[in-house]
């Protein structure tokens, strides 16, 4: 199993999803931290991931490997994260059969309808890490 966490700027919410991840994955789950620079990249590293990769063709090589993506609701937007997460990479993104599960934070600059916009960010992560953990468990039982 291979989970493709991505983020950009200083990884912030890929690091705390990585540590989360890292409490409840058996060890053979591979994550890999796919920043859009090194700072980022390296961040997640340091939270746990198994290997990272930094850069558009980086990303965009191994997002098609993954069997489930997370990370913020901007990795399938172009031009998110400050300009950071280029037109290919959220492509790639959009584009990889691999489930995706997504953290809804406005500062994407998207706003969902439906979703409490008071729950914090750790909150979300909960939330991510809980329904990953559900699907690897499903995946196992088969």
């Amino acid at each position: 199993m291979k989970i493709g966490v991505v983020d950009g700027q200083g990884g912030g919410i890929g690091s705390q999803i990585i540590k989360r991840l890292r409490g409840i994955l058996a060890a053979e789950v591979e994550i890999f931290a796919l920043g859009t620079n090194a700072v980022a990249t390296a961040n997640m590293m340091r939270a746990g991931a198994t290997k990272g990769a930094s850069g558009e063709n980086a990303m965009v090589l191994n997002i098609e490997q993954m069997d489930l993506i997370t990370g913020p609701i901007g990795i399938v937007l172009a031009n998110s994260m400050l300009g950071e997460l280029t037109p290919q990479v959220a492509k790639a993104v959009a584009n990889c059969p691999a489930q995706k599960i997504l953290l809804p934070v406005e500062k994407c600059g998207v706003e969902i309808a439906g979703v409490d916009h008071k729950r914090s960010i750790p909150h979300l992560i909960d939330e991510i890490v809980k329904r990953i953990g559900e699907i690897l468990e499903k995946k196992t039982l088969k």
